[in-house]
């Protein structure tokens, strides 16, 4: 696939004021809830605003995510995520393959998730990218930088759960389990200039969809993002919206809603001749809560497209499928 997309209005994806999810006038939350499904149902994605996460902390997220980049390549291998067994840690540029094919990815990462020590008894029993994160020295801000961040975003996950509840006619705590103790994992993403000599198919991130629940994602000012627009056919720019996250949904969700929500390709493509940050945070949920076909979902003689399974089964099979059966053991 070529490198090119469609040049369209910000409106072509909707943006959504999500602050009245936390209002105590259900029929508030219920408007919210309504805009949610239109845009879960037509593209999968859409940009949120009114979210409750602060400015400046967004701001210092990025700006110790470019310092910890910007370290010698022997410092950022010391904390390579090879050398975990929760998948935390430093991911060198090339290092994961997210369309099947197509050459490795041009960007390097950085992976941080809930802080369980060693003897949490679900890192015992040998949970799914549980464990402890590994942390860069040098940089003594970048740990409760990273810390008070992922708390917001949990906490803006699970009020965007109980949205998607409201908006598939479900109870508005109907995803309360699913939310706890979830395994959500954050991102920092470093992607070069794309090069002129790139090998045929390379881009930054290739063209894939998300493996887990919600995907909320801050983007610089730099653009990149391309999202698969199924009405024409083609590739549409999810350009930056100041103050704004990029949500999407993974697979999880439209498995769950037997299709009815959309988890859509997108891709990143960095053609701006400047480095390009971003931060998406993965809401996937509990390891070990169902996910079976929601009965909301199912037309009148409609079966389930999916068996059901688990967060957790769910998540070993995406992963073996992007990196391999040694990642996803």
């Amino acid at each position: 696939m070529a490198v090119e997309a469609a040049w369209v209005s910000r409106a072509t994806l909707p943006i959504i004021d999500v602050e009245d999810l936390g209002s105590p006038d259900i029929a508030a939350r219920t408007h919210v809830a309504a805009a949610l499904r239109e845009a879960c149902s037509t593209h999968g994605f859409f940009y949120i605003r009114n979210h409750g996460v602060p400015e400046p902390l967004v701001a210092a997220v990025f700006a110790v995510a470019e310092r910890f980049f910007a370290l010698p390549a022997g410092e950022k291998a010391a904390i390579d995520k090879a050398k975990s067994s929760a998948n935390r840690g430093y991911e060198p540029l090339s290092g994961q393959t997210l369309e099947a094919g197509a050459p490795p990815d041009l960007k390097e990462g950085f992976y941080i998730g809930p802080e369980l020590a060693a003897d949490d008894p679900r890192v015992l029993a040998g949970k799914f990218n549980q464990g402890p994160n590994q942390w860069p020295a040098g940089l003594p801000d970048f740990r409760p930088t990273m810390e008070r961040y992922f708390s917001a975003m949990l906490a803006l996950g699970t009020r965007l759960m109980g949205g998607l509840g409201l908006s598939l006619d479900l109870a508005e705590d109907h995803f309360a389990a699913f939310c706890r103790e979830p395994i959500a994992t954050l991102r920092l993403l470093h992607y070069p200039p794309q090069p002129a000599n790139a090998a045929p198919g390379q881009r930054g991130a290739g063209a894939h969809t998300d493996f887990g629940g919600l995907t909320l994602l801050r983007q610089d000012d730099v653009g990149g993002l391309q999202v698969w627009d199924q009405a024409s056919g083609g590739w549409i720019h999810a350009d930056p919206v100041p103050g704004t996250y990029v949500v999407n949904l993974g697979d999880m969700i439209a498995r769950w809603t037997n299709d009815r929500y959309r988890s859509t390709l997108h891709r990143v493509v960095n053609a701006s001749g400047r480095e390009r940050y971003s931060i998406p945070f993965f809401f996937v949920g509990n390891p070990d809560h169902a996910v079976n076909c929601l009965p909301t979902c199912l037309s009148p003689g409609e079966t389930a497209k999916y068996p059901p399974t688990t967060v957790e089964a769910h998540l070993r099979e995406m992963y073996r499928r992007t990196y391999g059966p040694a990642k996803a053991g």
